[in-house]
């Protein structure tokens, strides 16, 4: 059957316009004004925005700390709830195992069948190995078109030395294979914790102490040198602080190929909310480390003009209770991460659009066309336009709601933004062609969402 959007203005990242969507088939087939309806299901838009469902391109369903694990694909309906019709995954390579059996495994037995939203997955190089580095000419094939190393987390099995790092850019610019980097110096950070725990300091304030912007702004900038070195496009994950941004910008003047995302807590939230009494602080702790309020409005101005390219959420759904009070008695022990999926479109709009910091257009820059071209998805996701897969969010602009876990769907004891006002809501959302929110609730369906292939040569490359 044929579903008609009706009466919305169509938001895209050049304007905006009134216009009707037209859809059959799960896809966008005409986008005009004064589109006949007859013989579809019409959807009213009528004094609402018609944006290109979501993607986050930086989630985490399947992270393990210390033994614990985040809530899965399970609570992906969250995401769809949000505006994000499509996630990306990170997915750790399994010691002995390859990097493509590793997320084939993965994608069966936590992903189909369960997803509520479409779904890609990056691969994360834990085990190295000559095999390894063969197969990254395999991922594209398979849809996997991108690494991620982590440079911080020292003595876990996921760091990555700067050796690795060099071998698997060598390989992946062969094969337009995004490479990404979590830019943290392990070194560094091992350091400062153990002086903080040596002088007593062992509340979640520290963990902010213990991660300075240092130590961000060195790997960044060896990162970017590593990159230089090997001739390879870059992409910084959750870039968090100011000297990041302008080793980023910097490289960007001088024609080198380096891109990098922040996320809606480092836009909204600073280290201050780890100083919270009652070990409330814990639930803020997330690597790298919330910073001061200065390197947030300074990130709202790189996103603004582009030193940044996408904003993420970087979704990490541990509990406070149970989870985040293993580092009850030492920081260190306190699984990193924040749970934010749900929450990423009405963040950007109430933070940024209405308070002028970004406009409508750049916010579906940032929230899904961008995303989109950095991960091989643009020729199907990611904009409104004929062809395309007619994943679609409405977002009503009218009334004013707070921000609780109480009706939230992210599956943890806590929501980072409780108690956030919030201007507007995700009215609708379709799913290529399927609504799957309806009056701001879920009515879709576990396993509605499909793996979807990611091409090589994303942003990076062009």
């Amino acid at each position: 059957m044929m579903k008609i959007i009706k009466g919305g203005t169509v938001v895209t990242t050049e304007s905006e316009f009134k216009a009707d969507v037209l859809i059959q088939d799960g896809k966008i087939v005409a986008v005009g004004r004064g589109l006949s309806d007859e013989g579809a299901e019409v959807i009213n838009a009528s004094e609402m925005f018609v944006m290109p469902g979501g993607i986050d391109q930086h989630v985490h369903f399947s992270f393990e700390f210390k033994g614990e694990k985040v809530r899965g694909f399970e609570t992906s309906n969250a995401a769809a709830l949000g505006g994000t019709t499509t996630v990306i995954e990170f997915v750790n390579q399994e010691k002995g195992k390859g990097l493509i059996d590793t997320i084939e495994d993965y994608k069966k037995e936590n992903a189909e069948g369960i997803a509520m939203v479409d779904y890609s997955f990056h691969a994360v190089i834990t085990d190295p190995s000559d095999h390894v580095y063969e197969e990254i000419s395999k991922l594209p094939e398979m849809g996997y078109p991108s690494i991620k190393l982590f440079m911080a987390y020292k003595g876990l099995f996921f760091h990555a030395d700067d050796d690795v790092i060099a071998k698997s850019m060598a390989v992946a610019k062969k094969h337009g294979v995004t490479m990404m980097v979590h830019a943290e110096n392990a070194d560094l950070i091992d350091y400062l914790q153990r002086e903080c725990v040596e002088a007593g300091n062992t509340s979640p304030y520290y963990h902010a102490i213990s991660r300075p912007p240092i130590v961000e702004i060195e790997a960044t900038e060896r990162a970017i040198n590593i990159a230089k070195m090997t001739g390879t496009p870059l992409y910084v994950v959750h870039v968090s602080t100011t000297g990041a941004v302008d080793a980023i910008k910097a490289a960007k003047v001088k024609g080198v190929p380096i891109y990098g995302e922040t996320c809606t807590h480092y836009l909204t939230l600073d280290k201050e909310n780890l100083a919270r009494s009652d070990f409330e602080g814990a639930k803020y702790v997330c690597s790298p480390a919330l910073r001061d309020k200065a390197d947030r409005e300074y990130l709202w101005e790189s996103v603004k003009k582009g030193w940044l390219n996408a904003i993420s959420s970087d979704h990490c759904g541990f509990d406070w209770k149970k989870q985040k009070h293993m580092g009850i008695n030492d920081f260190r022990d306190i699984p990193n991460g924040a749970p934010g999926m749900e929450n990423r479109l009405s963040i950007l709009w109430t933070y940024g659009v209405e308070k002028g910091k970004i406009s409508r257009s750049k916010l579906v820059e940032l929230f899904s066309t961008n995303p989109a071209m950095n991960n091989g998805l643009d020729h199907i996701k990611g904009s409104i336009e004929v062809g395309h897969h007619a994943d679609i969010v409405i977002y009503n602009p009218k009334g004013t709601y707070k921000i609780t876990n109480d009706n939230s769907l992210q599956g943890t004891d806590y929501n980072s933004y409780e108690g956030f006002e919030q201007k507007g809501r995700v009215e609708t959302v379709l799913l290529r062609g399927d609504i799957i929110v309806k009056d701001n609730k879920f009515i879709g369906q576990p396993g509605q969402g499909q793996f979807t292939k990611c091409k090589a040569y994303g942003l990076v490359y062009r």
